[in-house]
């Protein structure tokens, strides 16, 4: 592994994390109104963009930190959907 792919790879670990306390949060209380609805969709969106991108150019940091954003991203979102 080269030193710039430990930094993609470290980089992608941190801002993934950043949302597990949001969806834990959001699993927990059922509440979601302070959520923006078209933020997530923007945001989801983008996230998936740049999966896309990341696969184009076999690049596995940002692979693996946009799969995982995604996902937590998009658990955000449906919990926006189903809780209202």
């Amino acid at each position: 592994m080269t030193f710039v792919t430990a930094i993609g790879l470290l980089a992608g670990t941190f801002t993934t994390i950043a949302f597990v306390p949001q969806v834990l949060k959001t699993w927990k209380s059922k509440s979601t109104k302070d959520v923006s609805l078209g933020t997530f969709l923007l945001f989801c969106t983008g996230v998936f963009l740049w999966l896309v991108y990341g696969l184009f150019n076999r690049d596995i940091p940002i692979i693996a930190a946009n799969l995982v954003t995604f996902v937590l991203a998009a658990t955000i979102l449906w919990f926006k959907v189903k809780y209202k």
